[in-house]
C-alpha cells in the first residue's frame, strides 16, 4: 500500500469509525489496514487514532491530519478527473425517501445513467436520518430544514404541504373549515426522527404559523403507513402533496383546510464537506437541479 492509499484508508477509518468497515470499503483486510495505519503513525511520529474494541476516533493530531488529507485527496481527485476527460466514474451512494425516489428520480434515472456510463449508483431509501460519514453515503435528499450543521446544504426547491382525510372520516367527523374548528378531530400521529415526539399539524393563520396538536390513538414513524391509516379513516394527516397525490386524484383522500396550508417545505441535498469537489457528487447535484427545476417549471430547466 503506497502513501496515498494510506491517506485514503485513514480518511475512511475516521469517517466509518471502524478499521474493519473502512478496510472492507477499500478492498483490504483488517490486518492490512491495521499495519498501514501503524506505518503511517510511525512515519509521522504521532498517534492519529484512539482505538477501543467498539469505536475508533481521531486524536487532536489525527483530526488536523484528517482535514489536510481531505484537501490533498480532493485536489488529486480533481486532477485525475481532468486528465480522464471529466468523466465521473466509480460508485455514488445516495439516500432519499422511497416515495420521493420513485416519484421524482426513478422515471428519469435511465437518462442520468446514459449520460454518465462509467458511474454506478446505489440508492438507499428510508425516513430515518443517515450518518453520511459513518455509513459512507455521498449525498442524501431530505425535506425540511436540516439539523446537520456539518453538512453542506444544496437547495433543490420546495414541496407543497397538504392536510388530508378519508371521505369516511369526514362523513363521521365533519369537514373542518378553519384550524379553530378542529376540536373533536383526531390525527394519525407521525413521530419525528429528530425529537421522537409526535409532529403537530401546521397551518398559516392570519399570516402567522400555527401548530395544532390533535389526539392520536395511533402513532407511526413511516409515512407510507401513515397514508394507509389515513385511507382507513383513522384521522387527519399532513405531508408533502406528492405523498397523497394519487390518493387525492382517485378520491381515496380529500384535501382539507387548503386556505390555511403552511408555507412549502424546502427540499435539500446534503453532503459532507469531503465530497464537495468530487465529480460524482457535482454531476449528481447538477442533474437534481435540472430535474427539480423541470418539475417546478423553472425557466432554463430542460
Amino acid at each position: 500500500m503506497d502513501r496515498l492509499d494510506r491517506l485514503r484508508l485513514f480518511v475512511r477509518i475516521v469517517e466509518r469509525h471502524s478499521f474493519t468497515e473502512a478496510a472492507a470499503d477499500l478492498g483490504h483486510s483488517r490486518s492490512t489496514a491495521t499495519e498501514a495505519i501503524r506505518m503511517l503513525e510511525a512515519d509521522l511520529g504521532a498517534r492519529l487514532l484512539d482505538r477501543t474494541t467498539r469505536h475508533v476516533s481521531p486524536t487532536p493530531d489525527g483530526q488536523e491530519f484528517y482535514r489536510r488529507c481531505l484537501l490533498i485527496l480532493a485536489d488529486l481527485t480533481e486532477a485525475e478527473d481532468a486528465v480522464r476527460g471529466g468523466q465521473p466514474r466509480g460508485r455514488l451512494r445516495v439516500d432519499a425517501h422511497g416515495l420521493l425516489t420513485r416519484t421524482f428520480l426513478l422515471p428519469h434515472l435511465p437518462e442520468f445513467l446514459a449520460r454518465h456510463p462509467l458511474l454506478d449508483l446505489h440508492l438507499g431509501q428510508g425516513d430515518r436520518l443517515v450518518d453520511l460519514l459513518r455509513e459512507g453515503v455521498d449525498c442524501v435528499i431530505r425535506a425540511g430544514e436540516p439539523d446537520e450543521d456539518t453538512m453542506i446544504r444544496h437547495p433543490l426547491g420546495v414541496l407543497d404541504e397538504v392536510v388530508i382525510a378519508s371521505p369516511d372520516y369526514l362523513a363521521r367527523h365533519g369537514t373542518p373549515s378553519t384550524p379553530e374548528a378542529l376540536e373533536g378531530h383526531a390525527m394519525v400521529g407521525f413521530l419525528s426522527s429528530r425529537t421522537g415526539g409526535v409532529l403537530p399539524l401546521d397551518f398559516m393563520l392570519d399570516g402567522r404559523p400555527r401548530e395544532v396538536a390533535l389526539p392520536a390513538r395511533i402513532t407511526v414513524n413511516d409515512s407510507e403507513t401513515m397514508a394507509a391509516l389515513a385511507r382507513q379513516g383513522l384521522g387527519l394527516a399532513q405531508a408533502p402533496r406528492y405523498r397523497f397525490a394519487a390518493d387525492i386524484a382517485a378520491g381515496r383522500l380529500v384535501e382539507v383546510l387548503t386556505p390555511f396550508a403552511p408555507p412549502p417545505t424546502p427540499l435539500f441535498a446534503l453532503f459532507p464537506p469531503s465530497r464537495r469537489r468530487t465529480l460524482r457528487v457535482r454531476v449528481f447535484l447538477a442533474w437534481l437541479d435540472e430535474l427539480f427545476g423541470r418539475a417546478a417549471g423553472r425557466p432554463g430547466a430542460s
